[in-house]
This record gives structure tokens, C-alpha cells and sequence, in this order.
């Protein structure tokens, strides 16, 4: 449908548009086109080379696989009320009242083979770029809301200027325009929609109009009466609680690794001792060893953070223990590889079968984006080791072109050397897939993020061998 079309069929709503249509911007166009406090229109805008994801929302294909339900009960409502549009058009944002900023700002970390990281830089140029196109379209008085996670100091050093001077080109007052900070706090997972529309947001503004204007269309779109908005006094503040939020549990990940090997070495169960401690209340988000850290979030943030402190603010000094801590959580699939080569005395991985089972970052979600499996994975094929993925989210593994099987019956009834639990999904935890691996004779079993219960794991010895990475019993 284009989009005058769409218009004309939505008239009486005013627009929002969403920049950036992955893993935030496409779920926060259906919390928007689905609130009940107020009837938008929404149009997402991606680039014309993600032409396959526009295609698919606007032809009933929901892109991103969820095992929240909602996702695509919302989307299905979505299509019913004819509110929601793909485009790559950017003469949308002309349309809008309200602009969403949902896009990728990456950083570009320079490491070596064993993921030891050397140095990082963050590049602002696409970001900008599409500030720019927002600027070039927009009218002069839209709220542009910033979702995106970026270094603190952005929206006031780098967006204001950018649309203002785009303003400026069109003639424009730059008087009117708002420009507020809210960062998404979303988890993909079982509870995808509801991490947006209820769940706590903080919130500013450039100046007080800009807060007040993105406090009120947060009101539209979150439930707000039970999770109340917090304002912070600026946009530097807002972006530095983001950033400053995922490099704490980037640091706590960090810490439980350390311990997770100094466990190892002393031969003692790590898991059951974050398990005791946690009976704490002061230590109850302690966290458990793993394969390693991904996502789009903790395995930046923390550079983010840095980067801004010097190029933003002018510091002498970086944030030496949050650079620490992604520097420690980059080399956890490369340790956990070379755990399982000391766990199983593997000479060689030459022609062995691996089974991986998961190849996402995080349980029950379909993102590969910085998955730790990935290293893990590289590395056994660089030792000549023939290696096959299931997951139950995921189709095609596309940051390293790989096709990945959603068959595990049929991977479950082949002969494996080693079968790696590598993601937490609940499908892995299932009791008839621990039945099936443990009739299996002679396969060596590594969990990677201790899944296994103690039964799990006497019953899966008795005919193979397992490790479990933390538990000291190498």
C-alpha cells in the first residue's frame, strides 16, 4: 500500500513513524499501532536493502520470531485495524507527529582470534546520517524520541544540531522542534511485549516542552498508572542510565566469570554456591557462569559509555573497569572452547560430529546478533571439527551464513561425538530430550550454561560422559 494510501484510510489518527524496523523498532510499531489509550497510524521506515523485512510485514509476515504469543496476536490486530505500514520511503517522516528512533549504532571492536580485545572506536556517521534524513523531511514542530541506546551526550551534541541545521536548510524555525531521550529496556523472549508496554521507563527532554511533549506520548503507549515514568534531568542523564544500567550487569557477568574458573581450578560447583549466596536478598541478582555474553547491548554499552567520557565530554581518564569487563566477557566462548578441549582431552577435533543445540544469545529468543555461540562455533570448524546447529528460533544464522536446522527429532536420531548446550532455550530442558541424548552410548555432553540438574546429569553419565562449564569437576 503507499503511503498516501495509507493515510487516506487512517485520516482522523495522527502518525507515528518508527525508524529502524529489527529487533526494537519492529515490536515497538505494534505496541504503538496497538494502544488503547490513543489510535495511530504507524509507519515503520527501514532501508530499501531490508526490502525483504518491509515486504513481509506488509504481507502478513511478522520478521521476527517470538515465543511471546502477543507478538503476533498484536501484529494480527495490527493488519485487522489497516494501521501499520513498511516503508522505505523517507517522505513518511513529513507525515508524522511523532518519530521513533530505533536503529543500530554500532562499535567497531578491533580483537584478536581469541577475542582478546585491542582497541574499539564507535563510528557516528550512519547514525548521523539518518538523524539527517529525519531532518531533511520532518515537519518543524514533531517529537523526535530518541530509543536508541547511544553515548551519553548525543542528543544534545549530535541529533539537536543535526535537524536544526536541516531546518535551517528549509527555511524552517527551529523553534518548535522537541527532542526527547526514552531508552527501551526490551527483552526478546516470552515476555517481548510486555517489556515495552509495562515495564518501567525513564524519560527527558532537550529542554522542558521536549520532556513534557515524550512524557506524553509514552502515557499513550505504556501503562503508566501501574509502572511509573521517571524523569531525569536531561538527556545526557537518560542516555548515561542506559549505558550506565547494562554495564553493571556486563561487570556482574564479568565477575561471575573470574570465579566461574577460579571454581574450576579448586574443584568446587559454582552453581551451587551462587545458589546459597542468593538466598540473600542483597545478592540476589549474582549471576552464573556461561558460554559467553551477547546481544546487541551488554557487549557495547560499556565502550559506548567510555568513548563518550572522552569524545564527548573531554575526560583524560576512560572507564577503565567497564571496558574491563567486556574485555573479560569477549573471551568467554574462546574459554569455554578451550575448557571442552581439557574437559574431554581432545587431541584433535578432526572429523568429529558436533551437535550445537542453540545458537542464539539469550533463551527462547531468535537473535544472533554478537551471540557468543558464533566464536564458539569458529572455533570448531577451524579445528577441521564437522559441526551442525539446531535451534528452535532460528532458520538461518545469518551474521555467518549458516542454515540452521529446527528438526531436533531428526538431529536427536544421528551419531554425534559431542552434543554442546549452547542456549538455554526451555525445549533443551525438556525431559524427552535429555531421555533420548541419554540412550545414546559414548557421546560426550558439555553444558555450557548449567541447564542440567543433578538428575539430568547422573542419568546422561550413565551411558556418555558430561561436563558442565563451572562446576569444578573436570
Amino acid at each position: 500500500m503507499e503511503i498516501k494510501k495509507f493515510l487516506k484510510f487512517n485520516s482522523k489518527k495522527d502518525v507515528v513513524v518508527v525508524q529502524g524496523l529489527g529487533f526494537v523498532g519492529a515490536v515497538m510499531s505494534l505496541v504503538v499501532s496497538n494502544s488503547s489509550k490513543k489510535d495511530y497510524a504507524v509507519i515503520g521506515v527501514d532501508r530499501k536493502e531490508n526490502i525483504e523485512i518491509i515486504d513481509d510485514i506488509n504481507n502478513g509476515i511478522f520478521p521476527i520470531k517470538s515465543s511471546d504469543p502477543k507478538v503476533e496476536e498484536y501484529y494480527q490486530n495490527s493488519i485487522k485495524k489497516g494501521n501499520l505500514l513498511a516503508t522505505y520511503d523517507t517522505s513518511a517522516y513529513s507525515h508524522a507527529s511523532v518519530i521513533i528512533v530505533d536503529i543500530n549504532l554500532d562499535v567497531q571492536k578491533n580483537s584478536d582470534s581469541k577475542g582478546n580485545l585491542n582497541s574499539f572506536n564507535v563510528d557516528l556517521d550512519p547514525f548521523k546520517n539518518a538523524i539527517r534524513t529525519i531532518g531533511k523531511n520532518c515537519k518543524k514542530d514533531v517529537l523526535v524520541l530518541v530509543e536508541t541506546t547511544v553515548p551519553p551526550g548525543t542528543c544534545v551534541k549530535v541529533v539537536k544540531p543535526i535537524i536544526e541545521e536541516e531546518l535551517r536548510k528549509r527555511h524552517l524555525s527551529v523553534d518548535e522542534i522537541k527532542i526527547g531521550h526514552s531508552y527501551e529496556r526490551v527483552m526478546p523472549g516470552p515476555e517481548y511485549i510486555n517489556s515495552i508496554k509495562n515495564f518501567y521507563r525513564v524519560y527527558s527532554g532537550i529542554d522542558e516542552n521536549s520532556a513534557q511533549e515524550t512524557k506524553k506520548f509514552l502515557k499513550t503507549i505504556i501503562s503508566t498508572s501501574k509502572y511509573p515514568l521517571t524523569k531525569l534531568v536531561n538527556t545526557n542523564a537518560t542516555e548515561m542510565a542506559k549505558v550506565l544500567e547494562n554495564s553493571y550487569r556486563a561487570a556482574n557477568i564479568a565477575f561471575a566469570v573470574e570465579w566461574s574458573r577460579y571454581a574450576e581450578e579448586a574443584g568446587v560447583n559454582l552453581y551451587e554456591i551462587v545458589n546459597a549466596i542468593r538466598l540473600r536478598p542483597t545478592h540476589s541478582n549474582l549471576m552464573y557462569p556461561g558460554i559467553g555474553v551477547g546481544g546487541y547491548c551488554l557487549t557495547k554499552d560499556p565502550l559506548l559509555a567510555s568513548w563518550a567520557k572522552i569524545n564527548h565530554f573531554n575526560s583524560d581518564d576512560n572507564l577503565e573497569q567497564s571496558e574491563m569487563g567486556v574485555k573479560i566477557n569477549d573471551k568467554m566462548p574462546h574459554y569455554a572452547f578451550d575448557f571442552m578441549m581439557k574437559a574431554f582431552a581432545f587431541e584433535s577435533l578432526v572429523n568429529k560430529k558436533i551437535l550445537l543445540l542453540g545458537v542464539s544469545y539469550r533463551s527462547d529468543v531468535g537473535d544472533t546478533r554478537y551471540s557468543p555461540v558464533e566464536p564458539f562455533y569458529l572455533n570448531c570448524v577451524d579445528n577441521k571439527a564437522i559441526v551442525e546447529t539446531h535451534d528452535p528460533y532460528v532458520q538461518y544464522w545469518e551474521e555467518i551464513n549458516v542454515e540452521v536446522s529446527q528438526d531436533l527429532e531428526e538431529k536427536l536420531d544421528m551419531t554425534w561425538d559431542l552434543i554442546v548446550f549452547s542456549a538455554a532455550h526451555s525445549k533443551y530442558k525438556n525431559p524427552e530430550v535429555i531421555s533420548r541424548i541419554s540412550k545414546m552410548s559414548n557421546v560426550k555432553v558439555l553444558d555450557t550454561l548449567g541447564i542440567l540438574k543433578e538428575k539430568d546429569i547422573e542419568e546422561l553419565n550413565k551411558n556418555n560422559n558430561v561436563k558442565v562449564l563451572g562446576r569444578g569437576d573436570i
